[in-house]
């Protein structure tokens, strides 16, 4: 291709690493950048070429144009792939690459700027024919024209941020009397998350599909669409599966949808990879919902369904090829899926989470792909967003993906961070995603009891694996087993800590067979075989592998029920307790947006005291009893530490009448 021989590619995690490799298939020379959080990422080592670009924070880095542009200048770069997020739709950063000589793989600044903005995008869908949704796009964004017009559409409504997507900026209205707040808050969160205040309004669709087309254009006026993905099962407005083809959408939608998109794409003079989101309802209509400028998170899909490489795609249209297929040669095989493997604790409201990670291995048979940028001893930061790896799978149909892809998650090792394995694992294995009928209002209505979410602490069979594991840590007979096997039982008994709850649990031991008692329950376990990071028990005569990692006292284990951190304070003395309800901490490492509380302020239980800014996400720490402010220990832009206190509240002294 004349004019490309070195790309940058302007991003982090795994999608720097899958455009660096099929870049560097194609014979292109690769340049990675990094943040000083990712000096030793995974990204940074399989390029040819790094530049670091600044401090951790994202601003300072990876949003920072004239550091990217610089590392392209020192390296030597002709083009720049920005994967996804970050800059990867910012139309001014398109033109500074192209000010700076840079060819920037992905669409023009002008088609980014309109379609980046979901109040001028939905106008020029509505004049180029696509279906929209009902709603406000106007200019006046002042909160008394927003909440006119919220009553004239009516309830329940959609308030959502115009310049982005991800659910941040976006929020659901029942009611009149909530409206209000809610504009103000999707308001300031769209500022936070994306320089702009702006919103649009629509109708509420609620229980939908939510469906979208991969579209492809060239220089040469040929837009041709790639079939369709459907990613209804969401969690606040996050994808949690993606696949392909839809098992809603017959031909003659697929014919009409992929149409549509085509259009919305000539209408703003498309260029390269694009995705068009449909919200679809239970009869087949469809609404525009954005247009995504940019390649997809979950585009694996449908390169397996296709058989296509759409990075490679990228590369041949930025260069000014012709699209290598016309729309009658795209040809749809079998089933494709995907689920996002996030550092999050679904058992406490799907936090996101920190850490390093103690062992990262993949699945690797037939049928599965895993794309991702990690590896063992990275540590986890709170600086960038919490989804860490993709796991993908492909079938001759539907049943089998689902399969081989529940499996594969099942099969996956990631260990030391909380994580969404077993909740992706049970997502997957539920009657209601197996029959094809999930839609948008599947987890609400489907999975808000599963004991991926439901299920706080480990169970006594987690507790009994933990206590025989760290017995066995030490004594290396259980390599080579005694020959002068031990008639009378050891007796021990643990204290292991995990969160902030202590469990007691009593072994028994003669020659490795263990009886184990965990409150009321016992729990009888043989240990057969025990390597660095795995072992092998029978219980009730059924032999199973368990994959953990000890660090000192410190055990992380996944034993199928879920990931757990488990603390040995056998030696440690008791707790006298404390007064922990009154103090608000810090629920991850990140930045204090806004603190609401002074000292002496009175607070009930459950106020909001501090807002917390972790992994492109707002949490809100509330107070755990009501009281007085007795000291604020944080200011607005501080960074902080997990568990760190930054309110503590008292609660009011007075004797008890009976």
């Amino acid at each position: 291709m004349a004019g490309i021989n070195k790309i940058l590619v302007a991003n982090r995690g795994e999608i720097a690493v899958r455009v660096i490799a099929t870049a560097r298939e194609m014979g292109f020379r690769t340049v990675a950048v990094y943040s000083d959080a990712d000096a030793g990422a995974l990204h940074v080592g399989v390029a040819d070429q790094a530049v670091c670009i600044g401090p951790a924070p994202a601003g300072n880095s990876y949003l920072a144009t004239d550091h990217i542009l610089d590392a392209a200048r020192r390296a030597g770069a002709d083009a720049i792939h920005p994967g996804y997020g970050f800059l990867s739709e910012n139309a001014d950063f398109a033109r500074a690459c192209e000010s700076a000589g840079l060819l920037f793989i992905g669409p023009g600044a002008d088609s980014i700027e309109l379609m980046g903005s979901k109040r001028l995008s939905k106008i020029a869908m509505i004049e180029a024919g696509v279906p929209c949704i009902p709603g406000y796009q106007g200019e006046d964004q002042s909160e008394e024209a927003l909440h006119a017009r919220a009553l004239e559409i009516g309830f329940p409504l959609m308030i959502k941020a115009s310049a982005g997507g991800g659910g941040r900026g976006m929020r659901l209205v029942f009611e009149e009397g909530e409206l209000a707040a809610q504009i103000r808050t999707a308001r300031s969160e769209a500022e936070g998350a994306f320089g702009s205040g702006e919103l649009i309004l629509e109708r509420a669709v609620l229980e939908p599909r939510h469906i979208e087309i991969q579209v492809f254009a060239d220089n040469h006026g040929n837009v041709v669409y790639l079939g369709e993905r459907d990613c209804s099962i969401q969690r606040r407005h996050q994808k949690v599966v993606e696949e392909a083809p839809s098992p809603f959408v017959d031909p003659a939608l697929r014919q009409s949808m992929g149409e549509a998109a085509v259009n919305a794409a000539r209408a703003c003079g498309y260029r390269g990879a694009g995705t068009v989101e449909f919200l679809v309802d239970n009869k087949g209509n469809f609404h525009f919902l954005e247009m995504n400028t940019r390649l997809q998170v979950e585009h694996p899909v449908t390169e397996l369904v296709t058989g296509l490489d759409l990075v490679a795609w990228q590369l041949r249209v930025a260069a000014g090829e012709p699209l290598p297929l016309t729309q009658d040669e795209i040809v749809l095989r079998g089933h494709a899926m995907e689920v996002r493997l996030y550092a999050e604790d679904t058992r406490n409201g799907f936090m996101p989470q920190t850490g390093e990670i103690l062992l990262w291995e993949v699945a690797r048979r037939a049928g599965i792909r895993t794309d991702h940028g990690i590896r063992t001893g990275q540590v986890i930061s709170p600086h960038y967003d919490p989804m860490i790896a993709k796991i993908i799978s492909h079938g001759d149909d539907r049943p089998s993906a689902i399969r081989r892809l529940a499996s594969a998650v099942q099969d996956t090792c990631l260990l030391g961070v909380n994580n969404n394995k077993q909740f992706l694992h049970n997502v997957l294995r539920h009657p209601v995603f197996g029959e094809g009928e999930a839609t948008t209002s599947f987890i609400e209505q489907h999975f808000s009891s599963d004991p991926s979410m439901d299920r706080k602490t480990p169970d006594a069979g987690t507790l009994a694996r933990a206590a025989v594991l760290f017995f066995a840590r030490n004594r290396s007979h259980w390599e080579v087993r005694s020959a002068w096997p031990r008639p009378q039982p050891q007796i021990y008994v643990y204290r292991l800590a995990c969160e902030d709850e202590i469990y007691q649990v009593t072994l028994h031991n003669t020659d490795n067979q263990f009886l184990l008692t965990v409150g009321d329950q016992s729990i009888e376990l043989q240990l057969v075989a025990l390597d660095s990071n795995r072992c092998w028990l029978i219980e009730d005569g059924l032999r199973e592998s368990t994959r953990f990692v000890t660090q000192g006292n410190t055990l992380a284990l996944d034993d199928g029920t879920g990931h757990f951190l488990l603390h040995d304070v056998t030696h440690q003395p008791a707790s006298r307790g404390g007064r922990s309800s009154g103090d608000a901490k810090a629920c991850m490492d990140g930045a204090i947006v806004e603190i609401l509380v002074a000292k002496g302020d009175t607070v009930e239980a459950g106020q909001t005291l501090v807002v917390l800014e972790a992994m492109k996400m707002q949490h809100a720490l509330s107070a755990g009893v009501s009281g007085t402010v007795e000291a604020v220990n944080c200011t607005a832009g501080q960074q902080v530490k997990t568990n760190q206190i930054l309110v503590t509240v008292n609660e009011p002294s007075g004797e008890t009448v009976s």
